[in-house]
């Protein structure tokens, strides 16, 4: 019958690699997060960035879930172009998947400090589910 191969059917879908994020250059060089959103609107790392900066400053848990909440769904168009297909591993180890983890980790805990639970809930496990690396890092 000769060597036939199966596919593995148990084999997930590959890993998404994101881009480089053009917004990483300039938050390296020091442009202040709110002018870089402004330059690079698209851009998921500018966005969690925005959202870090603005829950270490103390600002009001909406404004940083609204914001850690762009940056997830800039995160989910990014993610789409680049073949991912609804679920699969993103590697944390892979820096320009950081902009999208480190969105959805924020998302998940300004979702919990507005009283979102089930909210919160669902994006951490998503971000578990998508890197537990990520998730190690970022919820603990």
């Amino acid at each position: 019958m000769g060597d036939m191969s199966f596919p593995d059917l148990m084999a997930g879908p590959p890993p998404t690699h994101l881009p480089e994020d053009p917004a990483a250059a300039d938050l390296e060089a020091g442009t202040s997060p709110t002018d870089v959103v402004r330059r690079h609107p698209e851009s998921p790392l500018a966005w969690a960035t925005l959202a870090e900066e603005a829950r270490d400053e103390g600002a009001d848990d909406v404004t940083v879930y609204a914001y850690s909440r762009v940056g997830y769904h800039r995160s989910l168009d990014l993610l789409r172009r680049n073949g991912w297909k609804g679920h699969g591993p993103v590697p944390w180890d892979h820096e320009p998947n950081r902009g999208f983890l480190r969105s959805l980790a924020l998302l998940a805990q300004a979702a919990n400090a507005i009283g979102e639970e089930p909210e919160g809930r669902r994006c951490a496990e998503f971000l578990r589910d998508s890197s537990p690396e990520g998730h190690a890092a970022l919820l603990g």
